[in-house]
């Protein structure tokens, strides 16, 4: 075992530390989101089902790995359905990520707006008047919130207090707030499917803890029956002592969104939920291990295809040329599955070719393959090219037609612009004919067309003059024809 643990460390990369550091984020982050949430328990019981399975596959029991097989083929699906209002608030704040940010709040306004908020709560507590106030954190609220009047006026006690009077038309409904600024008035809220296990409430407590249980809001309560102030955020909701213990809550609420001592932020994140993250980092290393140590080494071939790059200007590469040759690759089965075949390419640089039949060797740097795999072989070790200068020549270009002209109609000429292309040929063609040919043009359809613009067909080793093929413009002109004499 200990031999097995050198060698463990021996094979150790630089990726592999990634490897387990991004992983071990997306594990702390996924520990701190739910360790608050009532869903944390149906994540630790899937959590409890994979260590199921990897000491199932560690002790190789066959049918229980088999049947957690067909368990995790669903678990994606089960984890949309049951974690669907969660994943919903997770990317609702990345998306709102860069807004928030630029938010922050001077020292005054924080206990300002926490005396004013506390202080009319306290004074609606002593009148016996029912309120529902919301102060927004984080999340976007828009999607929970229904009905309402758009305000966006400075908070002050007077403000809420008339919003809140028995008389006015929005009393009965909540009124939310962002930083100092009174957004909303007369809003409904969702209500909580959970009231029952937090005993008898009202109408406005389930809805402020039904706002709580989707978003990271702060919802205050007064009862116009009890004359008592309640706090509900997190899931959960508690009755306040007095307005002093709820301007301490708002506070801290308000810091923690927009804090005023900003340390730096590596520094703080690390400060940061300690114990999630070492349980983060451990869980981390377990997956590595059983999943991305790279344990035995194996051998596959690929038949790759060569490239010819930087070929110089007005030479070629006459045929036969390689065009492929067989690449050995050896390393881990899991570097195997996360390569693409269709990556590899063997790249020859001809930028200091010669004139002249040339034996070039394979070199294993011309085959880009990824850090943990190397080249064992490379099939066949030499290739044999011929290279040769291209010659100028201009060929005229010929118009291929098919079919009949309309009835009435004959063809009275046909004039192709330009009439004739500059080509580059090699060596070997010299002197032999080389035909540019236009694609047929359909003669039927004169009667609607007469201009076309057909694509060429040419030798394969000839090259165009510029690196382009020309555009051909074709037009037919027409006359009347005669009819057909009858005897």
């Amino acid at each position: 075992m200990i031999q097995n643990a050198l060698t463990m460390l021996q094979n150790f990369r630089f990726q592999d530390i990634l490897d387990i550091a991004i992983i071990s984020i997306m594990i702390s982050a996924l520990l701190i989101w739910f360790k608050d949430r009532a869903s944390r328990f149906v994540f630790l019981g899937i959590t409890l089902m994979g260590v199921v399975y990897l000491l199932a596959r560690f002790f190789q029991l066959y049918l229980t790995t088999l049947v957690l097989q067909g368990f995790f083929t669903i678990l994606l699906f089960v984890l949309v359905v049951i974690f669907q209002e969660d994943l919903r608030r997770f990317f609702e704040r990345l998306a709102m990520l860069g807004r928030f940010r630029k938010r922050v709040f001077a020292v005054a306004a924080f206990h300002e707006s926490a005396e004013i908020i506390a202080q009319t709560a306290a004074d609606l507590a002593h009148k016996r008047v029912g309120a529902l106030i919301v102060i927004q954190g984080k999340d976007p609220l828009d999607r929970h919130l229904t009905g309402g009047n758009h305000l966006d006026g400075l908070l002050s006690q007077s403000l809420l207090e008339s919003i809140f009077d028995p008389h006015s038309i929005g009393h009965d409904g909540a009124v939310l707030i962002e930083g100092n600024r009174v957004i909303r008035f007369g809003s409904h809220l969702p209500l909580s499917a959970n009231a029952a296990q937090h005993g008898n409430l009202g109408l406005r407590h389930t809805a402020a803890l039904g706002l709580s249980e989707r978003s990271d809001a702060l919802c205050i309560v007064v009862s116009e029956e009890r004359g008592s102030i309640s706090l509900a955020k997190g899931e959960r909701i508690h009755e306040m002592a007095n307005a002093s213990a709820l301007r301490i809550e708002l506070e801290a609420f308000f810091e923690k969104r927009a804090p005023l001592a900003r340390p730096r932020p590596i520094l703080r994140w690390l400060k940061e939920n300690p114990r999630e993250k070492v349980i983060a980092i451990v869980l981390a290393c377990i997956l590595w291990i059983v999943f991305g140590y790279q344990r035995e080494t194996i051998r596959r071939e690929f038949v790759v295809p060569i490239q010819y790059l930087n070929p110089p200007v007005e030479w070629v590469l006459e045929e036969p040329k390689i065009i492929e040759a067989k690449v050995t690759l050896i390393g881990p089965g899991q570097a195997f599955q996360l390569l693409h075949p269709d990556s590899l390419k063997i790249s020859i640089d001809l930028k200091q070719l010669r004139p002249g039949a040339h034996e070039i060797t394979l070199k294993r740097e011309m085959v880009k393959v990824p850090s943990n795999l190397s080249i064992a072989d490379i099939n066949p070790e030499r290739i044999k090219v011929i290279a040769s200068r291209l010659f100028p020549l201009t060929v005229p270009i010929e118009v291929l037609t098919e079919g009949s002209p309309p009835q009435g109609l004959a063809v009275q000429n046909i004039t192709v612009t330009p009439a004739e292309a500059k080509v580059l040929i090699p060596r070997r063609l010299r002197g032999k004919r080389i035909r540019i040919l236009t694609e047929p043009l359909d003669l039927s359809l004169l009667d609607v067309q007469k201009v076309f613009t057909p694509a060429l067909r040419y030798p394969q080793d000839i090259q165009f003059a510029g690196g382009k093929a020309p555009v051909i413009r074709v037009v037919v002109k027409t006359r009347t024809a005669p009819p057909p004499s009858r005897r």
